[in-house]
């Protein structure tokens, strides 16, 4: 049950925070114009978007079963015998890189800080694209460690 609601949370974290307002309707009441070359505003190119619906869902080089590697061979268990998963969200940005990567539920014993040093050593993932266009990618991953 407890997995099911965390299951829950960072569907729901992630729904939250890839929403797109309407135009005319931003928090500030201002409107959103574009400029008469088309071009997005500085709003639009930074909002941050769901991999469910994207044309093209980022990825690590190599696939999930790389990365699911990469993280067996870079995470240290800070104890012996400590077994489970970490639970972590990020952003990919434009160029591929991780950004604001935050760990939501660690096993403890400085698991969370080890997630977060792996996963600031990752390399460059393919970014996600919608409309054609390279965007920013909030990504959720359960880390197992044994």
């Amino acid at each position: 049950m407890k997995k099911f609601l965390l299951l829950i949370l960072i569907c729901s974290a992630q729904a939250i925070f890839s929403q797109t307002s309407q135009k005319g309707n931003s928090k500030d009441n201002k409107t959103n114009v574009l400029s008469e070359d088309n071009k997005q505003s500085p709003e639009d190119e930074n909002q941050i978007y769901n991999t469910a619906g994207l044309d093209v869902a980022p990825q690590f080089p190599g696939g999930i079963e790389a990365l699911n590697g990469f993280i067996k061979q870079n995470f240290k268990n800070p104890k012996e015998g400590l077994k489970g998963r970490i639970y972590a969200t990020f952003i990919i940005e434009k160029d591929g890189s991780l950004s604001d990567i935050k760990i939501l539920r660690d096993l403890g014993h400085e698991t969370g800080v080890e997630a977060l040093r792996v996963l600031q050593l990752s390399p460059k993932w393919s970014p996600g694209k919608q409309n054609n266009k390279i965007v920013r990618v909030l990504y959720s991953i359960p880390m197992t460690i044994n």
